[in-house]
């Protein structure tokens, strides 16, 4: 193929668009969508329709910049008030939760490779390794599905699993580091103390930076009085890889620094944080899609077969041990957690876009074995994300853990600024008025409503204005309401007759 700037832009538009669609129809499956954007990958990569693409170190630029991008969005998009109730539980699963992982599934990998499958005869440390680069979970996938039907669980599952599955990927790429200076310490006689120093000043330096850089960051953005309201999400771009770059230099966790901005952004109040917000949202998307096609045009299927074996008993022990005997060790101290609550964090362990990524790092390093390390995690993710992916929701209806389903309650027609001003608890929601709804009355007050849900704002036609009690609807008009909670909410929709 001619790599001429018209073909590689016409390609990239195109798996661009065919993942995207790929992504539409795997909602209604089940299927993650992770999964099928590394198929797309794969489709047509060298074993496939035949596209050349075989640089780790392109591969490892795009992914930095895209797991930075989605670390950030993911910090912003984290309530702290949703969190403080798990803040404790989900940090110690993003660290100890990780270690632990990583030298359980160490342990087996040496043992399985130095007495079974002696044909890869993994060192300790090469073994270590390899866990460690496995050794964090991803939520896009499993939340993807959750989000498309609706679901919600109990026992504040959904906050912890995201702050435990945005914020382990730091401690999972600081072993992965460790571990590579380890094995190369033979050759440059760096000592152990070294290597524990080193960790500790990454996550020190990452998390005080992130945090300090965040809020100056907000004083910044808020100071600064830019013409035009579009520039405002290019600042925030800007911002984010400053942040990743200066961490970076001075020895810190980059991808730490970066998702502890972002949640002191997203938690503090800046201009035009609607319209940046969104943007961000846009750019996760785009960069993922990108990350995950440029990973899957990076592997050979047909390099898979020889680590099938392995690679599937590796996938059994992290599932059905490693991940389990993690959680239950890190959540011993909770006593008011239910078991069904710590099987289901056990099972939603999925391996993610980030460990094919931290697998790179080896590679470009020129490290032994290097290329069936990234082909055991590629297969490894593969199994997970197909095997507890596509069973998330089924495992939490089996468990209990299911809540009430909730109305979709997005809004097209309003889009008010102060919408992050609200008490979390509130739930914001919009109401299209119909004949039936008018039987008992066209006044607001004879329309029947929970005590706890109120009509903030109506739009009828291009209009806008603020209600009371008298004014008069008409049928087509659109009303914003909000609810004390998201029972308050489902009460309303039972009241009105809206299924």
């Amino acid at each position: 193929m001619d790599f001429s700037v018209d073909n590689v832009v016409s390609l990239v538009a195109f798996l661009l668009f065919i993942s995207i669609i790929a992504g539409k129809t795997g909602y209604r499956f089940g299927v993650p969508i992770l999964v099928l954007f590394l198929g797309v990958g794969m489709i047509f990569g060298h074993d496939g329709f035949g596209l050349q693409f075989s640089s780790p170190d392109v591969a490892q630029f795009v992914g930095v910049l895209a797991l930075n991008t989605i670390l950030f969005s993911g910090g912003m998009d984290t309530k702290y008030l949703e969190i403080r109730p798990v803040l404790v539980q989900g940090i110690v699963l993003a660290t100890l939760g990780v270690l632990l992982t990583a030298v359980l599934t160490g342990l087996f990998i040496y043992m399985l490779t130095q007495h079974v499958f002696t044909s890869i005869a993994f060192s300790i440390l090469e073994a270590l390794l390899l866990a460690s680069v496995m050794s964090s979970t991803d939520s896009a996938s499993v939340f993807a599905i959750l989000g498309s039907k609706g679901i919600s669980l109990k026992q504040r599952l959904r906050p912890l699993l995201e702050l435990e599955s945005g914020s382990n990927d730091p401690m999972a790429y600081m072993l992965t580091i460790t571990f590579i200076q380890w094995i190369q310490s033979s050759s440059n006689d760096a000592g152990f103390l070294v290597i524990a120093s080193n960790f500790l000043l990454q996550l020190t330096v990452g998390s005080l930076l992130g945090y300090f850089l965040g809020r100056f960051a907000v004083r910044i953005i808020n100071k600064l009085d830019l013409d035009n309201e579009a520039l405002y999400p290019v600042l925030m771009i800007s911002v984010l890889f400053i942040i990743f770059s200066i961490t970076n230099y001075l020895q810190g966790n980059g991808y730490l620094a970066v998702y502890i901005s972002g949640l002191v952004l997203g938690n503090s109040k800046f201009v035009h944080k609607k319209t940046v917000k969104k943007f961000m949202d846009g750019m996760t998307w785009l960069f993922q899609i990108v990350m995950f096609l440029t990973l899957g045009l990076l592997v050979n299927p047909s390099e898979l077969l020889p680590i099938i074996l392995i690679g599937l008993a590796i996938s059994l022990f992290m599932i059905f041990f490693a991940r389990p005997i993690a959680v239950w060790i890190c959540l011993i101290p909770f006593k008011r957690m239910t078991s069904a609550a710590r099987h289901y964090i056990s099972w939603v362990g999925l391996r993610g876009a980030a460990p094919i990524l931290f697998a790179t790092y080896p590679w470009t390093a020129g490290l032994e074995h290097a290329k069936e390390i990234f082909n055991i995690v590629f297969f490894v993710t593969l199994v997970s994300l197909i095997v507890q992916g596509t069973t998330v929701t089924k495992v939490a209806e089996w468990l209990h853990l299911l809540g009430e389903h909730i109305p979709k309650n997005k809004t097209k027609h309003f889009d008010p600024d102060f919408i992050d001003d609200l008490n979390l608890k509130s739930t914001m929601s919009e109401i299209t008025i119909s004949k039936e709804h008018l039987q008992r009355g066209n006044r607001i007050m004879d329309i029947p409503m929970p005590e706890k849900t109120l009509v903030v704002l109506v739009k009828r036609g291009e209009h806008y204005f603020v209600p009371t009690g008298a004014t008069e609807l008409e049928p087509d008009d659109v009303m914003l309401i909000i609810s004390d909670n998201e029972r308050s909410l489902k009460e309303t929709y039972a009241k009105l007759g809206i299924k």
